[in-house]
């Protein structure tokens, strides 16, 4: 039996009894949301905000729910603010196709991180190249922080947009993006928060950090695939172009042109994901039952667990900081003589469930000089008992590889 009272609420750990240690990818669904996205097929199947009967608003009700409840999980200040998208990745391209590509000029700077995931380099590099923009790279320190030197040489006052995760997903650090929102608005720019892997361990608070733009994924939040959110200031989104036209996001139509429907509307064109916006709901309720005190707790006992195994293995290398406390869950390592690769196969023998590659982070491990790590990431469902059996697993991988020890 698991030491972790939540561990029971997860369906996939009593139909296939592993150690799952790959939620920096994706969580698992506790059983509320997998009902909830069931309940809403089973009672309220039809399109929200289309249809006059009983059923379809009843869709809509559910849809306008979410959103409100989304609101409030990160203290925006209006509804209309939350945008639902597929993903992090599809919320940040729309930010700089319909924000970037509009307000960035020649000559103007973007700021972000070597840290950052592919799916928050790729666009801003596309930005730079469309408008003749200057893209710049902050480099951070061994740790994964950023000197005062560093952002002062790196941040001038041509910069007009930021753009960094809160939270790495290689590194597990925070990064100071209160500082950085700072310092981009007194240069009338504005900071894009990918909030991938901060949004579902810690309390993200929009306007305590000051944020413009910030974007996640349901998945990684316990919620179904396929829905995801764009978090934007009002008056930023209104007089932004849609990124997608088609049914839903207009008021009218007419055989010259087009009127847009008003926020958040105009930026969900199309067929919603209603009931992927339900489980989002389900998932955010069942994480502030549980608490963020809860979810820091876990993780950082049980990373500071496998920081201890670890100091004991000289062939073990871990990325970041030194202080367990620091990676916030994620713990990205390598093994002398070991492809990272191998270690997750012979990880795998054991049941054990972690990630091997790039991260979608390959600029960040040219910059550490590692092509690839293993990578362990923890959630609320983890226990002693997955770190006990992850650490025996690692002990093993070079007496399996040939070496001695």
């Amino acid at each position: 039996m698991s030491s972790n009272i939540y561990k029971d609420d997860f369906p996939v750990f009593k139909k296939a009894p592993c150690v799952y240690l790959d939620s920096a990818a994706t969580a698992q669904r506790p059983e509320k949301v997998i009902e909830a996205e069931k309940y809403f097929y089973e009672n309220m199947n039809a399109n929200p905000l289309r249809g006059l009967y009983e059923l379809s608003m009843a869709a809509t009700d559910a849809y306008a729910e979410a959103r409100a409840c989304v609101k409030d999980f990160l203290n925006a200040a209006e509804d209309r603010e939350i945008i639902f998208t597929r993903n992090t990745t599809e919320a940040l391209n729309l930010v700089a196709y319909s924000y970037g590509l509009y307000h960035i000029h020649e000559g103007d700077e973007i700021v972000t991180t070597v840290m950052e995931h592919h799916s928050d380099m790729l666009p801003w590099q596309m930005v730079a190249e469309k408008t003749g923009a200057k893209l710049i790279y902050l480099e951070p320190e061994r740790d994964g922080s950023f000197t005062e030197e560093e952002l002062d040489k790196k941040i001038s006052p041509r910069c007009r947009l930021i753009a960094a995760a809160q939270v790495s997903n290689v590194l597990g650090c925070v990064n100071p993006v209160k500082e950085l929102a700072d310092r981009v608005h007194k240069n009338g720019g504005v900071i894009v928060v990918d909030g991938a892997q901060s949004v579902p361990h810690m309390k993200v608070d929009v306007r305590e950090l000051n944020a413009d733009f910030l974007a996640f994924s349901g998945h990684k939040l316990m919620a179904p695939f396929g829905i995801g959110v764009l978090y934007g200031r009002s008056e930023l989104l209104e007089e932004m172009p849609p990124f997608l036209t088609g049914g839903e996001m207009i008021e009218y139509v007419r055989l010259d042109g087009a009127t847009w429907a008003e926020l958040p509307h105009k930026f969900e064109a199309g067929t919603v994901n209603p009931a992927g916006a339900f489980g989002l709901k389900a998932a955010i309720e069942y994480l502030q039952n549980v608490g963020f005190d809860q979810v820091r707790k876990t993780e950082d006992d049980l990373t500071a667990r496998i920081f201890e195994e670890f100091s004991e293995l000289p062939y073990v290398h871990i990325y970041g900081s030194e202080d367990p406390a620091g990676h916030n869950g994620i713990i990205s390592f390598t093994i002398d003589g070991v492809h990272p690769h191998d270690i997750a196969s012979i990880l795998d023998a054991d049941r054990v469930d972690i990630r091997a590659g790039h991260h979608c982070a390959q600029p960040l491990m040219d910059y550490l000089k590692v092509s690839n790590t293993a990578r362990a990431s923890l959630y609320l469902y983890n226990d002693e008992e997955d770190v006990e059996r992850f650490t025996a697993s690692v002990k093993k991988v070079r007496r399996i590889m040939g070496y001695g020890d």
